[in-house]
């Protein structure tokens, strides 16, 4: 279905068992479990699926080397047990979802043997807890295979590195797919829609008030029970039920900075695992070009979070100390930032200190909220919810969760080389095939017979594979409605190469404008916005460079926001 037939559903008077509010990892792996379970449920989102948090990770799929160190020398169960369900979650992700998700090889380097062997008896520890979901044995090798197998990292003053293995995915990509998979077995689920009160019936939550932000239309959602999935807005949507509720989050900001390709192999990531502050930081191959971070840094909760120029400098300081030459600000093609949920603790003192576990809570009106949490631990976190919605709402009549092993849209008919059978049977170039696998994983020859269909088998760009039929498929199947949701997160393009991206905007919006009725005022509007979205992220010169990442952190990316040229701000929220 598309957005409007899910929008016609929502507005038909149905009672749904459940209604998720966000459509982020944690809202859309709720819907799905639920769905699975043979509940009717609806999901709305206020904006574009995973357009905040879940689309602004480290794109890694991991247990936390970082918490297992705070839980053997903390003796911290909590932490332990959430590595634990990280290793085993990452493992049951990879299975479920393959063309989104693969394993990477990361290397520490340190400094003495000593360390060596600290780190590499963690990362045993680390590998046996993932049991027969491990990726591989972690290993120890000298500095001269180091620099051998890392050679754009400078390795003076170090004796060793250990190697070992986690996961890394396409989150953007993962939430939609998760809300299509979710829509495949009855879910009803619709961006742009804005819950704006909750519905109460003798002093329990009904339902909820909601506006489609599109058209402006109002009405009323009625369900049996209501789950709070809103990640670092969770604590605004409990007020909504009760205005006293105590806060039970902090917030972390997390920036990431996206750098030229050639800083690390293709096939090998830099683990830091510990700052001078106390931080792990990430230099990882991502979409051809290399992704850093993150920072941690407490923050308030904002709709569009503001990346401070401090991290950035931050991030560029520890990239130069680690690599051969120095990494400048005229490397950087992209920063965003996150906000991280983390569960408040009054007792621990930093955002550092508190664990990225997930809590699950029930209000007295019966609204669930899911608070806390990571990418990773997304399924775990949706069955205890549903888990504990069939409780408190008499659900489910004793149907259990069947997500552990369920293969996801895109995955159902996939194996790893058939990409190049699509290349023989399609008659189509390799980096074309590769490119739609990792996209759509066996719904890749759809894309190509709708192309087929529709004329639209040229590039959207000619230095890049996407085809403009990944464009109609993003509109009837994806539900994108913004030109933004295309060029940030239905495609990678808008972070891999923002000029390309900017160069692509018009043909792209053209396509969108006869998918979705777009009259010449909207078409125009929406090219001139991606245009002043992307412009100020392609300069050749280091000046400029400096020039641009100093409009951005003024301006404020929030929603991968970008600044214009003459530094004046604007989000994606404008497409």
């Amino acid at each position: 279905m598309d957005r409007q037939e899910h929008l016609g559903r929502l507005q038909d008077g149905e009672l749904f068992d459940l209604l998720v509010i966000g459509g982020g990892a944690t809202g859309c792996g709720i819907a799905l479990d639920a769905a699975t379970r043979g509940l009717r449920v609806a999901l709305v989102e206020r904006d574009d699926f995973a357009q905040g948090t879940s689309s602004k990770s480290t794109k890694l799929v991991h247990g936390g080397v970082r918490y297992l160190e705070k839980a053997i020398l903390k003796r911290d169960k909590e932490q332990f047990d959430l590595v634990r369900e990280g290793l085993r979650e990452r493992g049951r992700l990879l299975k479920n979802a393959p063309h989104l998700a693969h394993g990477i090889r990361l290397m520490t380097p340190v400094k003495s043997w000593f360390q060596a062997a600290y780190i590499y008896i963690g990362l045993v520890l680390y590998d046996l807890l993932a049991g027969r979901l491990s990726l591989g044995r972690s290993r120890l090798v000298g500095r001269a295979t180091a620099q051998q197998l890392f050679p754009q990292l400078d390795l003076d003053g170090y004796k060793a590195a250990v190697i070992y293995a986690d996961g890394q995915f396409n989150d953007a990509r993962m939430a939609v797919t998760l809300a299509r998979t979710a829509a495949s077995y009855g879910a009803v689920c619709a961006n742009q829609v804005e819950v704006t009160g909750l519905v109460k019936e003798q002093g329990r939550i009904r339902g909820a008030q909601v506006r489609d932000r599109l058209s402006g239309k109002a009405w009323t959602i009625a369900a049996k029970g209501v789950v709070n999935a809103t990640g670092p807005f969770a604590d605004a949507i409990r007020r909504m039920d009760d205005p006293d509720a105590p806060s039970m989050l902090k917030v972390s900001s997390g920036i990431h900075i996206l750098l030229a390709a050639g800083t690390v192999p293709r096939d090998l990531s830099l683990m830091i695992p510990s700052t001078e502050d106390g931080r792990v930081l990430f230099m990882i191959p991502w979409q051809e070009h290399v992704l850093f971070g993150t920072t941690d840094e407490p923050a308030d909760i904002a709709v569009d979070p503001v990346p401070e120029k401090k991290d950035v400098d931050y991030l560029l300081r520890y990239a130069s100390a680690y690599l051969r030459r120095p990494v400048t600000r005229a490397d950087v093609l992209a920063v965003w930032n996150g906000l991280r949920p983390l569960v408040f603790d009054p007792k621990k003192r930093s955002t550092q200190e508190l664990a990225r576990t997930h809590v699950l809570t029930e209000s007295p009106s019966g609204l669930l909220t899911m608070a806390g949490g990571k990418w990773t631990s997304y399924r775990a976190m949706a069955e205890d919810a549903v888990d504990a919605a069939c409780a408190a709402f008499g659900l489910c009549n004793g149907r259990a969760c069947v997500t552990r092993e369920l293969r996801l849209i895109g995955s159902r008919a996939y194996y790893p080389d058939a990409w190049k059978d699509l290349v023989v049977r399609e008659e189509i170039a390799p980096a074309l095939a590769r490119s739609l696998f990792s996209l759509y994983g066996d719904e890749a020859a759809e894309v190509l017979r709708l192309g087929r269909e529709e004329g639209l088998l040229a590039p959207i760009h000619p230095e890049h594979p996407y085809i403009g039929a990944e464009v109609v498929f993003a509109v009837r199947r994806e539900m994108a409605v913004r030109l933004g949701d295309v060029l940030l997160r239905r495609l990678p393009l808008g972070l891999v190469d923002m000029r390309h991206a900017e160069e692509a905007a018009p043909a792209v919006a053209r396509i969108m404008a006869r998918e979705l009725g777009w009259d010449e005022a909207r078409y125009a509007s929406e090219v001139e916005s991606a245009r002043r979205l992307l412009a100020a992220w392609y300069s050749g010169k280091a000046a400029a460079a400096d020039r641009r990442v100093d409009a951005v952190v003024e301006a404020g990316l929030g929603n991968q926001s970008f600044s214009s040229p003459e530094g004046k701000g604007s989000t994606v929220e404008a497409l």
